[in-house]
């Protein structure tokens, strides 16, 4: 079962004081980075769920995202719903296409898993960018942010969204949190580890997996909304597949299976991005010489490499103080 340890703690305390820090001293340009990082930490916390304490590495989740966000779009501008309507329907239709897709690939594992997920976004892809409903490649502009003039908040500030977006991020990391400490939690941790032990046990394990999966499609969904209201403009590429291999590129880097760890990489990822942006094209390359080192090292991310310090560190106190009493003994009787 997912248990919080100290250090998560106190990570995801760095984390979120380091975020309201950044949004209340940051001009609009870091705002808007910041608001970027809390859209990719929904995303990859959505991926971490299934392939971290899955197994299944998904190559659709940001295609999910895009489904997510032109669903919200042609419901509330197309179709003029209510834009608090248009995103809870956005978040149920991602989250049923999530589950479907998850129940049709969950029989199978590896890399086929992760074709056939991949097959299944660019399907997506390819729909949104031929499809005069949607703009073909021109994308859909014309999006307003919610509007909570009613308590005084107005999300077209970028201070206030960035708070709104972090509040969301809260939601979900607690979401995420509740669905592995469940009995569905517990179960998808034992597919993970032993699939055939776990149907022996009278288990529907491909149920399992497409539950999960169509839970993940929730938070991927509320991301795509959001991603939608931050640039007011969408297009087919939020729906490519560079876009869900970016995110497994920072569930890897943060550590892959810890949910904490994505988060971390999310922001390292776009701190990096930006950074070495303003240095050079070829930032990816640095990028790719980082997550090379960090798989080289057998290390599970950065918070992985942390975490395992971390824990050594501990274990080595403890062996220190259950040393000393015996030391104390041994010269007593001399």
């Amino acid at each position: 079962m997912f248990r919080h340890t100290p250090l998560r703690y106190a990570v995801l305390a760095i984390l979120a004081v380091a975020a309201l820090v950044q949004t209340f001293t940051a001009g609009y340009f870091g705002l808007e980075i910041l608001i970027e990082i809390l859209i990719l930490c929904l995303l990859v916390l959505a991926l971490d769920l299934v392939a971290g304490f899955g197994g299944m590495v998904s190559l659709c989740h940001g295609a999910l995202m895009g489904v997510g966000a032109y669903a919200f779009v042609a419901l509330g501008t197309l179709a003029g719903l209510d834009p608090w309507l248009a995103a809870l329907a956005a978040v149920a239709i991602t989250a049923a296409m999530a589950w479907v897709i998850g129940a049709i690939c969950a029989r199978s594992h590896g890399i086929y898993f992760i074709m056939a997920t991949l097959a299944f976004g660019q399907m997506a892809y390819s729909y949104v960018f031929e499809s005069p409903l949607f703009g073909g490649d021109d994308g859909m502009g014309g999006i307003d942010r919610f509007d909570l003039g009613a308590i005084g908040l107005d999300l077209n500030d970028s201070r206030t969204f960035a708070l709104f977006c972090l509040a969301v991020v809260v939601l979900a990391y607690l979401f995420s949190v509740a669905i592995l400490r469940s009995g569905l939690g517990r179960s998808l941790s034992g597919v993970m580890h032993n699939e055939k032990r776990m149907k022996a046990l009278g288990l529907n394990t491909w149920r399992i997996k497409a539950d999960v999966f169509g839970l993940s499609g929730i938070i991927a969904g509320v991301a795509g909304v959001l991603a939608a209201q931050h640039i007011m403009f969408i297009s087919p590429g939020l729906l490519n597949w560079t876009v869900s291999g970016e995110a497994l590129v920072v569930v890897i880097l943060g550590g892959l299976g810890t949910l904490v760890g994505p988060l971390v990489g999310a922001a390292a990822f776009v701190v990096m991005k930006h950074e070495l942006g303003e240095i050079t094209t070829y930032w990816h390359l640095v990028v790719g010489v980082i997550l090379i080192a960090v798989v080289m090292s057998r290390a599970n991310g950065i918070f992985g490499w942390v975490e395992a310090r971390w824990g050594a560190a501990i274990e080595r106190r403890l062996t220190d103080a259950t040393r000393s009493p015996a030391k104390k003994e041994v010269s007593t009787d001399a």
